[in-house]
């Protein structure tokens, strides 16, 4: 609850399933199931880039920075009325998420399309993104510092943050 992500309620529409997953190192990581949640929901079709496609388009460049969203599902709020339909129950309470959660058939879908959207007018210029994954390409050195700043603007807009030890400058 501290990072804003989830909040308490009373009246869920649909309940899933906490469970623990193992994570490397012996620690535990708390991830809800949403299997049933996703089986009545429609699939969205919304493709994703190809990665040779990607790849290729930074042939020629002279300079790449890599940048890794920070919990980029986590960065999209929900709307309030769909927040009762991911809800889950443990032995504090009810709670449901707030922003989109991990673990929807439809996240990276929903995730490509609002990145695809609001680097539109980058997006094969100077900025590739594979979800929450984003490459600023520069033809030319000296061009790198200004596509960057364009970048960094877009991502100020809307207050998306990225994570800097997933970084690459």
């Amino acid at each position: 609850m501290a990072a804003g992500h989830i909040e308490e309620i009373q009246f869920p529409e649909w309940l899933s399933n906490v469970v623990l997953v193992p994570k490397p190192g012996g620690k535990w990581r708390m991830c809800i199931d949403f299997r049933d949640l996703n089986k009545a929901c429609p699939k969205d079709f919304y493709p994703l880039p190809r990665i040779d496609q990607l790849v290729d388009s930074t042939s020629g460049c002279e300079l790449l920075s890599m940048m890794d969203a920070s919990q980029g599902y986590h960065q999209i709020m929900l709307a309030p009325e769909d927040r009762k339909k991911v809800s889950f129950i443990t032995s504090t309470g009810t709670f449901c998420y707030v922003a989109m959660p991990f673990g929807l058939k439809n996240t990276g879908a929903t995730y490509q399309r609002l990145v695809d959207k609001i680097f539109r007018p980058q997006i094969g210029r100077n900025v590739e993104v594979y979800v929450e994954d984003m490459l600023v390409k520069s033809k030319k050195v000296g061009d790198h510092v200004a596509d960057l700043e364009e970048t960094f603007s877009v991502l100020r807009k809307y207050k998306l943050k990225l994570n800097p030890a997933k970084c690459a400058f």
